[in-house]
C-alpha cells in the first residue's frame, strides 16, 4: 500500500480494479476543509485518461508492473510479435491495444513491453526513434529563411511537420510523445 501523499509521476497503481499510471498530480490544501490529492491516471489496460481526487493520506495499492526488454519482430495479420532478448520467448500484442505505438515501430527495434503479473499491458517505446523520410515535397532555396514547415511522411507511414530544408531519404529523430520532429539523425 501507498499514501496518495507520495504520488510522483510514472507510479503505477491498482484503483478500482484498474492498473493505472499517475500522469500528473496536485496537492490541494484549501483554506477550509480537508486537504486531497487531485490526480490525472492512464489507464494501462485501454489508454483511458481519467481525473481522480482522494482524500489526503488515503491509501492505494501500488501494482508492481515488470518492465521487460524486448524486440519488435513482425506484424503477422492484426498481432504483432515481440522476442524477450534473454529468454526468446515470444508475445503476439494485437494492433489494436498498441495503435498510437505502431506510428513509430520498426522491425527489429528495442522497445520495453510492460507486464503485470501474467498479463502483458503494452508497449514503452523510447523517447525519440530515428525515422527516414519516405515522402515530401522538395525543399527550395531561401525557403529556410521563413522557419516554415511542410509535410513529410516516415516509414512508419507517420506524417509530421518538418523544416523545409529536410529532403526525401533524410533520416529524422522523431519525439515519440509528442509525435514531433526534432532534429537530423
Amino acid at each position: 500500500m501507498i499514501s496518495v501523499n507520495d504520488f510522483r509521476t510514472g507510479l503505477t497503481i491498482e484503483v478500482d480494479g484498474g492498473i493505472w499510471r499517475v500522469i500528473d498530480f496536485q496537492h490541494v490544501k484549501p483554506g477550509k476543509g480537508a486537504a486531497f490529492v487531485r490526480s490525472k491516471l492512464r489507464n494501462l489496460r485501454n489508454g483511458a485518461i481519467q481525473e481522480k481526487t482522494f482524500r489526503a493520506g488515503e491509501k492505494v495499492e501500488k501494482a508492481q508492473i515488470d518492465n521487460r526488454k524486448m524486440q519488435y519482430l513482425y506484424a503477422s495479420g492484426d498481432q504483432h510479435v515481440f522476442m524477450d532478448m534473454e529468454s526468446y520467448e515470444q508475445v503476439e500484442l494485437p494492433a489494436t491495444s498498441i495503435e498510437y505505438e505502431l506510428k513509430f515501430l520498426k522491425e527489429n527495434m528495442g522497445v520495453h513491453i510492460l507486464m503485470f503479473q501474467t498479463e502483458t499491458l503494452g508497449v514503452e517505446l523510447p523517447n525519440t526513434v530515428e525515422l527516414e523520410v519516405t515522402e515530401t515535397e522538395p525543399g527550395i532555396k531561401g525557403d529556410t529563411a521563413s522557419g516554415g514547415t511542410k509535410p513529410a511522411t516516415l516509414e512508419t507511414g507517420l506524417i509530421v511537420q518538418v523544416p523545409f530544408f529536410i529532403n526525401q531519404g533524410d533520416k529524422l529523430i522523431i519525439n515519440t510523445t509528442e509525435a514531433t520532429y526534432v532534429s537530423r539523425a
